[in-house]
């Protein structure tokens, strides 16, 4: 059901943060996303009626200014969706790749938890829910770091769940593959679509369905779903 209160989305202007926004102003939720650079899907989710925010989270700087600016924007939310998220190799500097990591998937979620728990606690439905991967599993040999930034994500879902109780809920969503880009070569699909049980490329429409359960149900908190068609029994 819609909810008079905004929901939040981080990294919403493209792929499954915009396809998640898309939904829920369909189904009614007024919506605040932030976004890194303007892109078309800014633009729509902005004609649509949307609050759009403009944050870069490499910075510590950048993500204290976008919690003002938010608190500027509502000063209660329905719920925080950590969706933002960047993607670098180890090499050819793995101190940067690291500390970038860390930045966006850890250290922005961190502080806008911290500092706009206040706008979750109004005594009705309120969730957090943190979009992690299922990297996580095993690790990676070549994106170590984004691994284990994506690991330190899967942490902050418990400690947050644990200090926000019972007012808050603060879950997961560990997807694997979920959709293609465009210029990948078959070959790269069928490896890639072979890691899994169920063998076939979802679509954002499953994170989305994820995100919808965690929002409805209301006996969930410190759990992370794994959303990748049976990778974990390949």
């Amino acid at each position: 059901m819609p909810d008079s209160l905004p929901l939040l989305i981080t990294g919403a202007g493209q792929r499954i943060g915009l396809y998640c926004a898309e939904r829920l102003l369909d189904d009614g939720q007024p919506v605040i996303v932030s976004y890194r650079r303007e892109r078309e899907g800014v633009e729509r989710l902005r004609q649509r009626g949307a609050v759009t925010i403009q944050a870069d989270f490499s910075s510590e700087a950048g993500i204290l200014a976008f919690i003002d600016t938010l608190k500027g924007a509502a000063p209660r939310l329905r719920g925080i969706v950590h969706n933002a998220s960047a993607w670098l190799p180890d090499a050819p500097d793995p101190a940067e790749a690291f500390r970038q990591m860390v930045q966006v998937h850890m250290l922005a979620p961190y502080l806008i938890n911290l500092h706009c728990a206040e706008l979750l606690q109004h005594g009705g439905p309120a969730d957090i829910v943190h979009i992690s991967d299922d990297v996580t599993r095993k690790g990676s040999t070549r994106h170590i770091a984004y691994a284990a930034s994506k690991a330190g994500l899967d942490n902050l879902t418990l400690s947050f769940a644990a200090r926000l109780a019972p007012g808050v809920k603060v879950n997961g969503i560990a997807p694997a593959l979920i959709q293609f880009n465009e210029g990948d070569d078959e070959a790269y699909r069928q490896k890639a679509l072979d890691k899994s049980l169920l063998g076939f490329e979802p679509g954002a429409a499953v994170i989305y369905q994820s995100l919808r359960y965690l929002l409805d149900i209301p006996y969930l908190t410190g759990s992370i779903l794994a959303v990748n068609g049976g990778r974990h029994l390949r």
